[in-house]
């Protein structure tokens, strides 16, 4: 099992952050909401990606549970969506 598979198969979030996270994935655009998101060039694959987003949502996870008041909820959800939906990409891949 690689690192991220592991990182992701023990990520546990609050049921109404995860719902509504879920719900955005419909949405999600790959090469508009990375760009959005990251700040930086898009990640040529859902594994780079991954790199990337795990670092800042489990920085806002740190923020949420600390009740740091610099934590943006919507931000999260975000970060949530394309971390969703990059795992169901870099899933897919390797199936």
């Amino acid at each position: 099992m690689c690192k991220i598979t592991a990182e992701l198969d023990t990520l546990r979030r609050p049921q109404l952050l995860v719902e509504a996270a879920n719900q955005g994935t419909t949405q999600y655009h790959r090469r508009r909401d990375l760009r959005r998101m990251l700040r930086v060039a898009i990640p040529s694959t859902p594994r780079a990606a991954l790199e990337k987003l795990l670092p800042i949502e489990a920085a806002l996870e740190e923020r949420r549970v600390t009740t740091d008041k610099n934590y943006s909820l919507a931000r999260h959800v975000d970060i949530l969506v394309a971390l969703m939906a990059e795992a169901r990409a870099f899933r897919a891949a390797r199936a």
